[in-house]
């Protein structure tokens, strides 16, 4: 006997289907995205013409830079650490610095560089203020800085910049060390111990002539403060030396100061004390900056992002007010 299987109707309800419709509709159909930037062509056209045009006036504007540069290499001067190396262990007793060696000097005099201090007195020695604050752009032709009369008026030799009240009209010296501090810039070599020291202003005559001179002054501040420091070595060892009465300290003190008296003397025999010139710094005649092609470039690509981020933003307002 056979029993027949009756079949249930299967009910579907309509949710289903909105919801099936719903997930089709949110996925992302490929043919209509390039249909939708198709039909926005003029729109992306348009964005990427504008944008494409303000960079090329961007470009065109912006005056050029010239970066003069000069290679150095660090003095090889023989001094305490290289002469007396075996008695560093009884000066630091005695509470005497008879110097790192080379390295250590290399890498005080590139602090040195880049400090405060020497920045600001660089600035005023050879009054840096007026074309690092008022220089717009080198004329080519006259071989003269262009200096902006809204800054600076070169003729009655005044400043005219507008400043909020209770500020000076004058630039500061921390304004003109946070202005000065991007143009300098010092590195050096791993491998050859080797310092390249840059400028990059608007002036190429300015920016070897500022190199030439911050390596003068450089050398100078250094030379100072080791002539500064070798003479309270040796006041300090003299003192150390006549209170004591043990034959073999004394002589430990007289080579200490044997030994500061001849740093003393290479001091002051000594122009490029801490770095010498390998290759000096020369007047540049090719522009280091803008890079105007690359200004241009990047200007036409943004201009076309934005206008395909337009089209395709349209698009999905439209197809969600078609649901």
């Amino acid at each position: 006997m056979t029993q027949e299987i009756k079949q249930q109707p299967i009910y579907i309800s309509p949710e289903y289907f909105q919801q099936q419709n719903s997930e089709s509709d949110d996925e992302i159909d490929l043919r209509e995205l390039f249909g939708a930037l198709w039909k926005g062509k003029w729109l992306i056209i348009l964005c990427t013409v504008i944008f494409a045009a303000g960079a090329v006036i961007f470009a065109i504007n912006q005056p050029n830079y010239y970066k003069a540069q000069a290679l150095l290499a660090p003095s090889s001067g023989e001094g305490s650490a290289g002469g007396l190396g075996q008695l560093g262990g009884l000066a630091a007793l005695a509470g005497v610095n008879i110097g790192g060696g080379k390295s250590d000097k290399t890498q005080l005099a590139m602090a040195v560089l880049k400090s405060r201090e020497f920045q600001t007195r660089f600035i005023n020695k050879y009054d840096v203020k007026i074309p690092l604050f008022a220089g717009m752009k080198w004329n080519k032709d006259s071989d003269e800085l262009i200096l902006d009369p809204e800054v600076y008026d070169s003729v009655k030799g005044e400043w005219t910049r507008e400043v909020k009240p209770g500020e000076s009209i004058t630039p500061t010296d921390w304004e003109s060390y946070k202005l000065f501090q991007p143009v300098i810039a010092v590195s050096q070599d791993k491998e050859n111990g080797l310092v390249t020291l840059s400028v990059e202003f608007l002036s190429p005559n300015l920016a070897q002539k500022w190199v030439t001179l911050l390596i003068k002054d450089l050398n100078q501040v250094m030379k100072e403060k080791e002539l500064l420091e070798s003479e309270k070595n040796i006041n300090y060892l003299q003192e150390q030396l006549n209170q004591t009465t043990i034959a073999d300290m004394q002589s430990v003190f007289y080579q200490l100061i044997e030994d500061q008296i001849k740093n003393r003397m290479l001091a002051k025999v000594q122009d490029e004390f801490v770095f010498k010139v390998v290759d000096p710094a020369v007047v540049p005649e090719e522009k280091s900056k803008p890079k105007r092609a690359l200004i241009c470039v990047l200007g036409t690509l943004l201009g076309g992002m934005l206008g395909c981020v337009i089209v395709l933003i349209r698009f999905t307002f439209r197809k969600e007010e078609q649901i």
